[in-house]
């Protein structure tokens, strides 16, 4: 809720009223340093949480520093100013986010971890929402939708750090050292193969997120010149929607189960059959049922997959630190993606890059499987 209105709607808006036809090229511009400033941001609050051990004094602060940038952004009248102050909101809002994931980390059990990435599905279609309720016509003109996003994160966060009264669980605080056994049950996966695959996978999985979020209407539009932009927008909801039951199921299942990795393993497989579906559609219906399978499994993936990334890094006490890293796996693909679009559907069409895509989806479900086979197999 915090940046998806403001990077998808409101700053664009903003964008576009003091570029005007240049707005493109500022656009791409604020985006790229934003993706900079946030990847390297979320690293060093997550190491400083680490080193300080109060991972509540980082999110207020970051609460209060990027509700403050963020107000600012409405009264910004030059590009230069703006690029930098987005920058900036980027940087201190990674002072909340960062904290925030680990503290998670410090408090959630592993035989939570599935339901923890089940609710933390809610929150693609909570971002979505917020933005189409402060962008009803007549509701709240510019300077009054950003106060909006403003008091919703205030309203989300706030309770955590005045009511939040985890319990402690020193099991999820102890590293698990080479050449020991650790005390957890599903150790083989806190081993660096097992992580390094875990990293690899989210990022295969990104890159083919990414593009579907970038070029889904220009690609519905190839295929019918007559379709609506409503018709993307309101498919991409539906599915976000569909998404968290479906999450919440699968997430408890593999709690019980005690199998964290198989579940994202079948959704990963299941997105290499909705792009293997979406490159040989030849029609809309047929196209939009493959992105929606594509759609809903990425979902589920990458929901369970943030939860379960808490559960295979071996140092607490460099946690935030490490998901600092992990989350330049959400990051880089943005840097990638429009490189490897250009240079691709000009000359092979979108088929093409949904073609090479699902088999970069298909690396990240053998690297799956190695890992439950080879926890399977240490246990």
């Amino acid at each position: 809720m915090a940046y998806v209105p403001l990077l998808t709607i409101l700053l664009p808006l903003r964008v576009n009223l003091l570029a005007g036809e240049d707005s493109l090229g500022w656009l791409a511009a604020i985006s790229f340093g934003g993706a900079i400033a946030a990847s390297l941001s979320n690293i060093l609050f997550g190491f400083l949480s680490d080193r300080t051990g109060n991972r509540t004094l980082w999110i207020g602060a970051g609460l209060v520093c990027s509700t403050a940038l963020l107000l600012a952004i409405g009264a910004v009248t030059q590009l230069a100013v703006l690029i930098a102050l987005v920058m900036a909101w980027q940087v201190v809002l990674n002072m909340m986010l960062a904290p925030l994931t680990a503290w998670a980390g410090d408090c959630v059990p592993d035989r939570q971890k599935g339901l923890l990435g089940g609710l933390l599905s809610f929150t693609p279609a909570l971002g979505a929402l917020t933005g189409a309720l402060i962008t009803v016509p007549g509701f709240a003109d510019a300077e009054d939708r950003l106060l909006l996003v403003a008091a919703t994160v205030i309203i989300a966060i706030a309770p955590v750090l005045l009511f939040g009264r985890p319990r402690a669980m020193p099991q999820l605080m102890e590293d698990s050292r080479a050449g020991e056994q650790p005390a957890e049950a599903q150790a083989p996966l806190k081993r660096r193969p097992a992580v390094v695959r875990m990293w690899t996978s989210r990022l295969l999985l990104q890159i083919a997120e990414a593009a579907l979020f970038a070029f889904l209407y220009f690609w519905f539009l190839s295929i019918d010149s007559r379709i609506d932009e409503n018709v993307p927008a309101t498919l991409f909801t539906i599915v976000l929607c569909v998404a968290i039951p479906v999450t919440l199921m699968v997430g408890r299942w593999s709690d019980r189960q005690d199998r964290p990795i198989v579940p994202l393993t079948v959704a990963a497989g299941f997105t290499v059959v909705g792009l293997a579906a979406m490159a040989s559609a030849d029609g809309l219906y047929p196209a939009m049922a493959g992105y929606a399978l594509f759609g809903l499994s990425a979902s589920v993936f990458m929901a369970l997959h943030s939860s379960q990334t808490l559960r295979v890094l071996p140092r607490p006490r460099n946690r935030g630190r490490d998901l600092g890293i992990f989350n330049l796996a959400n990051t880089v693909p943005s840097l990638i993606m429009p490189w490897l679009t250009l240079a691709l559907v000009p000359s092979f069409g979108f088929s093409g890059l949904f073609t090479v895509l699902a088999a970069l989806v298909l690396v990240a479900v053998a690297l799956l499987a190695s890992i439950q086979r080879q926890a399977a197999r240490l246990d």
